[in-house]
């Protein structure tokens, strides 16, 4: 998920942005305006989730993808969420639920008038992938509620070994046989051309292979990106709707060119409010981010020298470094392997496995989590996680707490104050270290 075309500015001061990332906000935007122009071009559409989404099989079909939670972060980012979630409480829709849920309700409710401006096309097909999230079932319910189209749902099962068994696998391929093709061929009025998939399968594991080497880049010293708030840009167009396409591949090479010259220069990571030049601490971050305030949390970390080496949050839709890629020869497997892969479902000790690996690999002082008030799928089991990874490393860890896309839970002030008193904790560390 990723910020994509609309991010908010509220300051005067002119925003530094990378040329990748000025890149992904053109696609991004020109994504929306061919959503917003389907009802003359006749392009069908399909709603599906980022985790687990089945978007070189949707593109096989020459179908385009629709990603709810893109438009709820997308409307926090524009200040816009606020109202949508108000709107959507007093629809009746408790405090409780998840705000992306509330912020796109609250938007189809305002018009449905998408990030860019573009009115958003009713779906022709809404397509339930359900990898780890059960918020994912109610929300695409409620949906069902409000439109008047198919569902699909592929069931796919819960890594609670922590892998991928053979019999899971068949099961998700079946499922794909049976219920998610047939209804995208009656969808569409096409034939299933796996000839097609395997193309957009192919491209998918060459824009990956990219991906992975700039996320890894990041084990240098200094790291020449941010791998939290910085990937989450870099994440846009693959956790979009552009993962399969030429575009994507085309991104990621010019992507991996842009930081290997800064790997090459020795610099650091570019923030919204300019090049981080003394890297004080480096740290792994577990949780998604908060979008509303999304600059202002990152100024956070700028300020204080803190670079994100690696996060949990821009694995959501793929978890490519521990070695998966997109099979063409294995096309319909391949699909099946990656929805069990993602990171929302995975168990709690394969999380905590993840983490401490990236504490060490990455050479990382410590362990933050940023846990988000309305979402059960992160936060359930976080503090466990934070011990765990703490007992295995050594390293300190650190804990604040913000949401989504709801403003009312963004405290400014306590968020800084954890932050600031976390970053003199590792210091302290340090120096007991050396004496």
């Amino acid at each position: 998920m990723s910020p994509g075309s609309n991010e908010m500015q509220t300051n005067a001061t002119a925003v530094q942005k990378d040329d990748s990332q000025l890149r992904q906000k053109r696609m991004i935007a020109e994504h929306f305006k061919r959503l917003g122009r389907s009802p003359e071009t006749g392009e069908k559409n399909v709603y599906t989730f980022v985790p687990g989404n089945l978007t070189e099989l949707l593109l096989s079909f020459d179908l385009v993808p629709v990603l709810p939670e893109i438009n709820a972060l997308q409307s926090g980012m524009r200040g816009k969420s606020k109202e949508y979630i108000a709107t959507a409480e007093k629809l009746g829709h408790s405090e409780d639920v998840c705000t992306y849920v509330k912020c796109d309700l609250g938007m189809m409710k305002s018009g449905n008038v998408g990030p860019t401006g573009e009115h958003m096309p009713d779906p022709n097909l809404l397509l339930l992938s359900y990898t780890g999230c059960f918020t994912f079932l109610k929300w695409f319910e409620i949906l069902k509620q409000e439109y008047d189209c198919p569902v699909a749902m592929l069931h796919v099962p819960y890594q609670g070994d922590g892998e991928v068994t053979e019999s899971a696998r068949d099961y998700v391929v079946q499922q794909l046989k049976t219920d998610i093709i047939p209804k995208l061929e009656q969808i569409s009025g096409r034939a299933y051309d796996e000839d097609k998939l395997k193309e957009h399968l192919a491209r998918s594991a060459q824009a990956e292979d990219d991906l992975v080497w700039v996320l890894e880049s990041a084990k240098n010293r200094p790291s020449p990106i941010d791998a939290y708030f910085g990937g989450i840009y870099y994440l846009g167009p693959i956790f979009s709707s552009f993962r399969g396409t030429q575009d994507a591949v085309e991104y990621y090479k010019s992507l991996r060119s842009e930081v290997d010259a800064r790997l090459d220069a020795g610099l650091g990571p570019v923030t919204p409010d300019g090049q981080i030049d003394d890297e004080r601490f480096r740290i792994v971050v577990e949780g998604p981010p908060n979008w509303t305030h999304f600059r202002e949390f990152w100024k956070m970390f700028a300020d204080e020298g803190a670079v994100v080496v690696a996060s949990t949050y821009t694995k959501v839709g793929g978890v490519y470094d521990n070695g998966f890629r997109h099979d063409p020869d294995r096309p319909l497997e391949t699909l099946a392997e990656y929805c069990m892969g993602c990171y929302t479902n995975l168990n709690l000790p394969s999380r905590v496995d993840m983490l401490s690996r990236y504490i060490r690999e990455y050479n990382a002082d410590g362990l933050l989590i940023n846990s988000i008030k309305s979402c059960n799928s992160f936060s359930a089991g976080q503090l466990m996680i934070l011990r765990e990874v703490e007992k295995r490393t050594g390293k300190p860890g650190g804990f604040v707490e913000s949401d989504l896309v709801d403003p009312r839970y963004f405290s400014a002030a306590n968020i800084k104050n954890r932050l600031e008193s976390y970053f003199q904790m590792i210091e302290q560390k340090r120096m007991g270290g050396a004496a």
